[in-house]
Parts: C-alpha cells; structure tokens; sequence
C-alpha cells in the first residue's frame, strides 16, 4: 500500500488549485494528485475548441502547474473511499492519506426525453477523446441543433459556425438566452448579437424527441415543429459528480452535492471537498446555490487546501461572477439581477450608465459601455451588478464582484479611489463604477423619508 500525507482526487480547476494550495501552506506535506485522465482540459475553453482554437490539445491545463510544485501526479481511477481506514482505492491499488480533498466535479446533465442517447447526440464531457469525435462529427454535419442557451448554448454555437457551411439552431426552453443570467434588457441584446452571426435561436422551445434509428436525424418540439439535425449538442447545465462520497457516506447537501461547512469540511473532519461536487450556499441569505463555476472552485479550493491542518480560511457564500463574449459584445454579471433581487425578496434600488470606456472616446479599444447596479434599498449596500461592452467589461465586473464581497455602500463606491488613463479606463469624471453609485444615492435620499 502506498502512503501519503494528502490526496486530492481530481485534477481539474478545484483539484489542480487545493494541490498547490495545500502544497504551499504545508510545505512539509506530500501531496497526491490522483486522476483518470492523461491530460485535463481547461473546463472554460472547452467550446473554443471547434472553432478560435481548432483542437483540444490546445485547451490543456499543463501538468508543469503541478510538478514545479513537487506534486505528484498519480494517473489512475479512484473507485472507493473508506474513510474510517483513511484510505482510497484506485486501479493501481490502495493509497492510505492523512488528509483528503475530494474535488470529482460534475458530470453533464441529461435531457430525458426519448433518443438522448442516439448517435451523435453529444453531451458535453471534460474528456479529450470524446471531443475528439465530437470535432470529428461536426466536419460532416450540415445541420446542428444545440440543446440549452446559457452561457455553454451560445458560446458552443458561435465556434460551430465559424466551420463553413453549417446550419446552427439553439433550443431554449425560457423566453430569453442567458435568462438566467441577466436581466431581460442585456438577454435581448446579447440575443439580437447571437442571432447576427447567422444562429438561429428559438426560445420558449420544449424538446419533445431527439428523432433517428439509432441516428440523430431532426428535433421534434412539443409544439409538433421538428427541426433537421445530424448532430444534436446538449448545454443544459451539469450535476455534482458524488460517486464516491455517496457510496462511502458522506452527507449530501439539499441540491444533492456533498455537504461542507465554510472551511469546506464534508461530515468527516479529515476529508474536505471543493469545486462542482461540493455543496453551495448564496451569499445572499445563506439558501443553497445551484452555480457551477470554475472561479467558485479555485476559490473553494484554495479555502480548503489551506484548512487541511488547522483552520485559516472560511467561505462567505457564492457570489457568482460570470461573463461570456460573442463577437465584440462582451456581458458580465456580478451578485444578484434586479430580477433575482425581487425574486430574493430584496426591496431595490437600480441605476443604469452609459458612456465609453476611453477618454475620448476615439482612442484605441474604445466601446459604448453599459452598467447596471442593485442596491438594497433600505441600507444602500451593493447587491449586484451587469456590465455590457467590449473585453474591458470583464475586468469592471471584478471590481464589483469585490465591492459586493465587502459590502460596500453607495457612499462607499462613490468616494471610491480609481485609477484611470486615456488609453485604459474611462474618463475619471465619467467613470461608470463612481457615477452610477452617485446615482444610486440620490435615489436613496428621494425613497427616504423625511426626519
């Protein structure tokens, strides 16, 4: 039996992370990495591998990450997990750990519907072999049908088309793209965006049959239309990968992933869990979180591989921070919509900016921006953000994402201390951030009543 101070099953985002995080809080410690893939995909760019990137060698999370860290990588299957022994066991045998860090992901959702399993209908899997043959499929299909219009749908579908002569269709089941997302303002124009690139989108649409002999060969709705397809690409979210953790019983949180407390423990002291398969709550009140995002996983990740011996961080909840680009139109979302808000049960105050992000506005990279804040109304804390633009809107979303992390309020952000340059930033009398603050706090005083 092989013996080790720490084990990370899993080398994705999460598991790549908590290794060298541990590695660098317990220097003294060996650390496992323990995983069934020969090279692991970069989770993000999977869908730019069809067309901007042109293969997934070109997506590979380096394994120098981990070896210039002196980590070492063990490329098996782990199949059981007994953790009153503190062992695991993997095709190559048994490992006995002092500290385990389960950080197993997700696997793809599935849409129960008849012929989900024909050929060539393709979930998204992180596996190189099987987008291999997806890439490989999609050089002879004319007409592809793409199952979901999140962040996944779009981004699948606008690499597809960037191979010739393809006839791509989106499904989605809600009225808008990315509605879960964004507002319904910044969906119809992300839509509008998609929909100029030649996709056809078609929302408030049910998947009845994925039709074929064993063939994918069209679509069928629940409204009778069907839709011709010779290869069908389901984006409808993923489910915590829990194998593992079920079967040697550890708890399971309300959305089914594995349950963990703040410095992300699962209900066994030496075991910690991190990344899609770990449970999630909001920052927002504390209710449990269904996003699945790779900057939640490195974040959690780095929370747990500095737990491991001794407690020296704790999670304040997921925030969700997310952006996606078609073309030159870049959006990005940050905390709670307006949408969410309300649904939340927050009372509301929303400010919307326009301008440019360059002072004057002819300079290089210069782009119409919009941002949208939510306030709280009663306290004036920032409870969320969107920003729409070119690929500045990014690294704006960030400065919110942080300023809701800290609770900030409209006061707070308005006497916010920006750095700015003609070539860089908007202009420091127009930043959007400062001046959409200022507006929050007018409104405030207005909703206020009168000592």
């Amino acid at each position: 039996m092989r013996r080790t101070d720490i084990v990370v099953i899993g080398g994705s985002a999460a598991g790549a992370t908590a290794a060298i995080t541990a590695r660098r809080h317990y220097p003294d410690k060996e650390v496992y990495v323990v995983r069934q893939e020969k090279q692991v995909l970069i989770p993000c760019g999977i869908p730019y591998i069809f067309g901007t990137l042109g293969s997934p060698a070109k997506n590979i999370i380096p394994d120098t990450l981990l070896e210039k860290e002196g980590i070492k990588i063990v490329i098996e299957k782990a199949d059981k997990l007994d953790p009153l022994k503190h062992t695991i066991s993997t095709t190559g045998g048994e490992i006995a750990y002092e500290r385990l860090i389960l950080a197993t992901g997700s696997l793809p959702g599935r849409l129960p519907v008849p012929g989900f399993d024909n050929e060539n209908a393709f979930p998204i899997l992180k596996d190189i072999h099987h987008l291999e043959i997806l890439q490989k499929r999609l050089q002879s299909a004319s007409n592809v049908v793409v199952i979901g219009c999140g962040f996944i749908g779009i981004e699948f579908a606008d690499e597809i088309c960037k191979i010739a002569d393809k006839k791509v269709t989106v499904l989605e089941i809600a009225p808008y793209c990315l509605s879960l997302a964004y507002d319904e303002e910044f969906c119809v124009e992300m839509q509008e965006a998609v929909r100029s690139r030649g996709i056809d989108i078609r929302t408030n649409a049910k998947v009845a049959e994925i039709q074929g002999d064993g063939k994918v060969k069209s679509v069928r709705l629940t409204d009778g239309t069907v839709i011709p397809a010779d290869l069908v690409i389901f984006g409808i979210g993923a489910i915590s990968n829990v194998v593992i953790a079920k079967a040697a019983g550890l708890k399971l949180g309300p959305t089914g992933a594995i349950a963990v407390d703040r410095a992300m423990r699962t209900s066994y002291e030496h075991i910690f869990a991190c990344g899609d398969c770990a449970e999630k709550v909001s920052f927002f009140g504390g209710r449990p979180s269904p996003l699945r995002l790779a900057s939640i996983a490195t974040l959690e990740a780095r929370i747990a591989g500095a737990n491991l011996y001794g407690i020296r961080r704790e999670h304040d909840g997921t925030v969700g921070v997310w952006s996606t680009a078609i073309g030159n139109l870049a959006m990005a979302t940050a905390g709670l919509t307006e949408t969410a808000a309300g649904q939340n049960g927050y009372n509301c105050v929303t400010v919307v900016v326009d301008g440019l992000n360059r002072h004057p506005g002819g300079m290089p990279g210069g782009a119409p921006t919009k941002l949208k804040l939510v306030f709280e109304k009663n306290t004036g804390v920032l409870l969320g953000g969107q920003v729409r633009g070119n690929e500045s809107a990014g690294e704006i979303i960030n400065i919110v994402s942080a300023c809701i992390q800290k609770r900030m309020l409209a006061e707070d952000i308005a006497t916010f201390q920006m750095g700015t340059h003609p070539a860089l930033t908007a202009s420091p009398i127009a930043y959007p951030l400062v001046n959409a603050a200022e507006l929050a706090i007018k409104a405030l005083t207005v909703l206020r009543p009168k000592a």
